[in-house]
């Protein structure tokens, strides 16, 4: 037992000097990365109504919590923890030290997506720096939305032009929402390779958006007892 707790102590000091050199170093790159990111937030913009259907599905508490969260059908990502990631990890490519820091959170959130306690530390960092109406305009310009015709498609404006053929602030409610239930897995539910998946997506999608259908507690972001399409 003695052995046993000295190395669940060991591994507890491991991971916390992990996440507060992830933290330092987060903090340290951020103006590096922001002054980095490409600036396009006018093709980023969504109308009310278009924002309140993003926020319903991808991110309840979205403008309460401070980067992580533990709502309803929140699952283990806030907008702001997937913009982290974006962000610190999968955007703009750092040199010298901080770019050898950069690569290796990296690998270790490729190997442990899940449970990957550095990005949410990083999503906590960003949280504090960055506006909540940047970071929604940010992730809307870059989330992923699978592929088309070949290439990724990034950006709900990119996924509008892709998937309907026209801007993004002319999609109707209905359109925004075809989207927004791509966003969990967006080559699974895509709508013109998968369009019987995309469907039954969108109809569970749609029952939690009108309240005829609730998560079913926090991890659960698939709503399979909702209703199928008919």
């Amino acid at each position: 037992m003695k052995r046993l707790g000295k190395a669940m102590l060991a591994l507890l000091t491991a991971l916390a000097l992990y996440l507060a050199i992830a933290a330092g170093w987060a903090a340290a790159s951020f103006d590096d990365l922001l002054a980095r990111w490409p600036q396009d937030a006018a093709q980023a913009a969504l109308s009310p109504r278009q924002t309140d259907i993003l926020l319903r599905i991808e991110d309840p508490t979205f403008y309460t919590h401070h980067g992580l969260s533990l709502a309803e059908g929140q699952g283990v990502a806030t907008i702001s923890s997937a913009l982290a990631r974006e962000f610190f990890l999968e955007g703009p490519r750092l040199d010298g030290a901080s770019g050898m820091l950069q690569a290796v959170y990296r690998r270790v959130f490729d190997c442990c997506k899940r449970i990957d306690f550095g990005r949410d530390t990083m999503a906590l960092v960003l949280d504090a720096r960055l506006p909540k109406e940047r970071q929604l305009a940010m992730y809307v310009q870059s989330v992923y939305m699978g592929r088309h015709n070949g290439p990724q498609v990034r950006g709900l404006a990119g996924a509008a032009r892709a998937y309907f053929n026209k801007p993004l602030a002319q999609l109707s409610n209905a359109e925004t929402a075809g989207l927004v239930a791509m966003i969990k897995a967006p080559n699974d539910y895509h709508p013109v390779r998968e369009p019987a998946a995309h469907a039954l997506r969108l109809a569970r999608v749609q029952a939690v958006l009108d309240g005829s259908c609730r998560p079913s507690g926090w991890f659960d972001t698939g709503y399979v007892h909702c209703a199928a399409p008919k």
